[in-house]
């Protein structure tokens, strides 16, 4: 299903083996470290219930109330949408809105109260060594449009910089500021993180849980009865183009966990037909291993 598509691809399925069955496991150059878009929102999540732990987590997130201004304003923000809202939102709503809209201001929000070297302690700690995350989203397309004042830039030379439609200099996957994770590491991170091996009380985990059931990812791909958890990603910029999903299913008393990632040149802005097929091979992979394991 994925070989013959553009560029380079990287696909790990894994169903741990049980009392009465045997292991899946699926695979094809997962070791490969990518671009993986927004799929690194699920690690800031992750990091910031490990900080906020315990039986009141969905009150401390509902009542915890972020700033939503100029000072983080992202671009690609369906839900708060900016400059059009602004003053205070629930931290809850901003994790909901990073996960199921993928809105950048949302995880700008969140990962502000984290502390993205926090979210670095958390991965490197956790052994995902293929993965890096950004400062922030701004920060990232600040770092692409190769402004030395990346990690500064404010919201309205952001604005500027997509009024001029100033192009990136610098490329999506990278050293300094990146989206990068590998097949394996996101396989790892989820069969850990969506069984609670990072949190201590159930209500953590429910919450986590909760909120990754949102992504739009989920409902697309995931077959209908089984339980979807995880987190997409994509990007299409002239010449450099990504899609990913990445997270867990469970099922009949078995969990699946998968992650899909293609990174491909194509010299347009948009490649709907690559995309197209590329969301067909994903739900089929999916829909094909809970067919055999059911």
């Amino acid at each position: 299903m994925l070989r013959p598509m553009p560029g380079v691809k990287s696909l790990l399925i894994w169903a741990p083996e049980t009392a009465d069955e045997p292991e899946l496991k699926i695979s094809l150059d997962p070791a490969l470290r990518m671009f993986v878009g927004n799929a690194f929102k699920a690690f800031v999540l992750s990091e910031r219930l490990r900080q906020l732990d315990g039986p009141d987590v969905g009150r401390r997130l509902q009542e915890n109330l972020l700033p939503l201004d100029a000072s983080i304003w992202s671009p690609s923000s369906p839900v708060f949408d900016p400059p059009h809202l602004s003053g205070r939102a629930p931290e809850r709503t901003a994790a909901e809105a990073m996960i199921s809209h993928s809105d950048d201001t949302g995880a700008d929000m969140v990962m502000r109260a984290t502390g993205p070297e926090k979210v670095r302690q958390f991965i490197s700690e956790a052994g995902l060594n293929a993965t890096q995350i950004p400062d922030s989203t701004r920060a990232f397309f600040g770092y692409l449009l190769g402004r030395p004042d990346y990690r500064s830039i404010t919201w309205e030379q952001m604005v500027q910089a997509l009024q001029n439609n100033s192009p990136f200099v610098n490329p999506p996957l990278n050293e300094t500021q990146t989206l990068a994770s590998s097949a394996t590491d996101l396989v790892d991170f989820y069969s850990r993180s969506l069984k609670g091996e990072f949190f201590t009380d159930p209500a953590t985990l429910r919450e986590y849980r909760r909120i990754l059931s949102y992504a739009d990812a989920v409902a697309a791909a995931v077959p209908v009865g089984a339980s979807g958890y995880g987190k997409g990603g994509s990007i299409d910029v002239p010449g450099f183009h990504t899609m990913c999903f990445a997270g867990g299913m469970a099922f009949s008393d078995r969990w699946v966990y998968f992650a899909n990632i293609l990174n491909w040149d194509a010299p347009e802005a948009e490649d709907p037909q690559t995309v197209a097929a590329w969301v067909a091979s994903t739900e089929r992979a999916l829909n094909l291993v809970f067919r055999a394991l059911s």
